[in-house]
């Protein structure tokens, strides 16, 4: 295992870390929880910088990321482990006590694409899995078996913002009444056959993965709860960092900063609605990462950094 450590270490890159780790505003002595682990880069800087009485809290949906952080963490005191999604991190015990500071970094990982068997990528041959936690729920070829063709539509189109979603969509329907759709290529070949081979530099399946990933793995549902989660766990002055890699998961994050959705709407002709209490201040216009990043790092050429502080 030691060996398959070091090759994590040293070629997992985390997105933004220095600029995660300084939004963090990190106190020895604090407690931290990181809700998507992934391979732990964010993780080892956030423990760099605690001391014997700081503890880190880490969470993942994904039962592969939760073997490598136990064996990282084997022998350190101030770790504690939680395989699931952050969605319910209020729920852990280890988190009662309030929560210095809670960083999440949304949609899938690096080792989650760059393994063929979890059926993340359209570049790679295998099953069409897709599911964060193998263990659990339903995957993206059972998905695909059943669902109505306007369902799989709406899904192309809400969550990929796929103009031919409705093409697509009934491509699939035709093409699994030949034969189920159960690999990765197979479905890149039907959305292929149905819309051609996209444009320059954006491969034409790169959207329907996406979306049906996000309908798979509920990833709009679990932030919208994870959000709401954080806010229960974060003491006042408590940071919540957030990347996140595409414009839905960022409106909804902005939003939820910013408190849009919690003030009542203001209808004419009636009282003005009661004010509700700010739980947020914006620390910081969104962070993007600089060019000599994006050229080191292609995954975090659409990350945007957000960071807000817990108020009393």
């Amino acid at each position: 295992m030691s060996a398959v450590l070091n090759t994590v270490e040293d070629t997992h890159i985390p997105v933004l870390r220095d600029a995660v780790i300084a939004a963090l505003a990190i106190q020895p002595s604090g407690r931290y929880l990181d809700g998507t682990f992934g391979r732990g880069g964010h993780a080892r800087e956030i423990l760099q910088r605690l001391a014997s009485t700081g503890h880190l809290l880490v969470m993942d949906k994904d039962p592969a990321a939760i073997a490598v952080a136990k064996a990282m963490f084997a022998d350190d005191a101030r770790v504690r482990i939680y395989h699931g999604s952050f969605a319910d991190m209020a729920d852990w015990p280890e988190t009662a006590g309030g929560i210095d500071g809670v960083f999440l970094d949304l949609g899938v990982s690096s080792p989650q694409l760059d393994q063929a068997e979890r059926g993340f990528s359209f570049m790679k041959d295998g099953p069409l899995d897709m599911r964060m936690n193998p263990e659990r729920g339903q995957s993206a070829s059972a998905w695909l078996a059943v669902a109505e063709e306007r369902e799989i539509a709406t899904v192309l189109w809400t969550y990929g913002e796929e103009k031919a979603s409705r093409r697509i969509a009934r491509a699939i329907v035709a093409a699994r009444e030949q034969a189920p759709i159960t690999t990765t290529l197979a479905l890149v070949d039907v959305i292929v056959a149905a819309i051609g081979r996209g444009v320059p530099g954006k491969h034409a399946a790169t959207r329907s993965f996406q979306a049906i990933r996000m309908q798979v793995n509920r990833e709009l549902p679990d932030l919208e709860r994870g959000l709401e989660a954080s806010a229960k766990v974060l003491k006042p002055g408590g940071r919540l960092v957030v990347i996140s890699f595409h414009s839905l998961e960022d409106r909804q994050v902005k939003r939820f900063m910013r408190g849009d959705d919690a003030q009542a709407p203001v209808r004419r002709n009636l009282p003005p609605a009661p004010v509700i209490a700010k739980r947020w201040r914006v620390l910081m216009v969104p962070k993007l990462a600089d060019a000599a990043e994006s050229a080191r790092n292609r995954r975090a050429r659409s990350a945007v950094l957000r960071v807000a502080e817990r108020l009393p």
